[in-house]
């Protein structure tokens, strides 16, 4: 397929610029595959779509204020470091990305305050960097100065100022493992006691963890989609985890629902050799588009993605393309909330 096959018009004003309060308060679209049918629930209502035994995988990374503001040391221009991936904890070596990228070389030292500053060591792209931070304490404490000089890396779409609220806002509930440059979103609509009535029905809820990059935001930059290439990103599927999904695929009676196209790629991309959940700690690049066979995934919660995304054509190839782009067009006319922050969508 085609890039320019998942371009589509939307009405700018269902951007959704903050989360429903409480969260689990959004709407919910069912899509049914097999009757092609759509119906309209809230997200409250989400335990009526599960029996006991059923599997609901979630995405258990944790955001980091990834974006620092601070100077060039020598000449104090304003600079803004977006912290990609650590590389070393012990040389506290990180791979971010700057701007102005043509004003920060090889050498040059940045402040970002009187305890915390960094100096570039490598160039990796146009505008990546590697930096090696100093800092008087230990890595605990260097991830708490991150902490609290960092600001919450929303959306880009997203047309507002960051406020502190969003370090909460853009965490989900899950949030344990420190990693990811942005929210694993379908899971934001997840609240405690919506979870305990899952809990109570004798709903398996697991997690994985894949840590989000910056490359989920990247633009396809190609119309022939198989010549486009993911960032790779690091996930960890835990061995009971894995035991438990297996035991629902093998089952007649369960199903496993992945929350988010995070879940999605951890588990399509780590298959044992009988197609089944394989434990493992790796990477992926997988590219999910149409046509595409899922072996693990048999259900998926998702938000309602931008055009031209790589989420858009993941829930394509799940759903099918014309009927995932017929509930597009509903779900405008029926004014839900779009992105990051907006309404969800369960495809069955």
């Amino acid at each position: 397929m085609k890039r320019s096959e998942f371009s589509y018009e939307f009405p700018e004003e269902l951007t959704a610029e903050y989360p429903a309060e409480p969260r689990d308060s959004c709407r919910l679209m069912v899509l049914d595959r097999e009757e092609e049918d759509v119906e309209h629930h809230s997200f409250n209502d989400l335990p009526d779509f599960f029996n006991a035994g059923d599997v609901l995988v979630v995405n258990n990374t944790k955001v980091y204020p990834a974006r620092l503001y601070g100077q060039k040391k020598k000449t104090g221009a304003a600079i803004e470091v977006f912290l990609l991936r650590e590389l070393n904890p012990e040389s506290r070596l990180w791979d971010v990305m700057v701007d102005p990228a043509r004003k920060i070389r090889i050498g040059n030292k940045l402040t970002f305050d009187d305890e915390l500053s960094a100096e570039v060591i490598d160039n990796t792209t146009s505008r990546g960097r590697t930096i090696r931070f100093s800092f008087d304490g230990t890595n605990e404490k260097l991830y708490g100065k991150i902490r609290e000089l960092g600001e919450t890396p929303l959306p880009p779409y997203i047309d507002r100022e960051v406020e502190e609220e969003d370090r909460q806002r853009y965490q989900t509930i899950f949030a344990e493992h420190r990693g990811a440059v942005a929210a694993p979103t379908a899971g934001l609509h997840f609240t405690e006691d919506l979870v305990d009535r899952l809990r109570e029905k004798g709903v398996h809820v697991v997690p994985i963890t894949l840590h989000v990059g910056r490359g989920t935001f990247r633009p396809v930059g190609v119309e022939d989609l198989t010549k486009h290439r993911m960032d790779s990103e690091q996930f960890r599927i835990p061995e009971e985890t894995a035991d438990i999904v297996n035991e629902a695929l093998l089952s007649d009676d369960n199903v496993v629902t992945a929350v988010g196209t995070t879940v999605v790629r951890a588990i399509e991309s780590s298959l044992s050799a009988s197609q089944t959940l394989k434990a493992d700690e790796s990477w992926t690049d997988k590219f999910i588009y149409p046509p595409y066979d899922f072996k693990v995934t048999e259900r998926l919660i998702t938000n309602f993605h931008r055009p031209e995304s790589t989420f858009l054509m993941m829930a394509s190839a799940f759903a099918g393309y014309d009927f995932l782009f017929d509930a597009y067009e509903e779900a405008f006319e029926e004014e839900y909330r779009l992105f990051s922050f907006g309404d969800a969508m369960m495809i069955k």
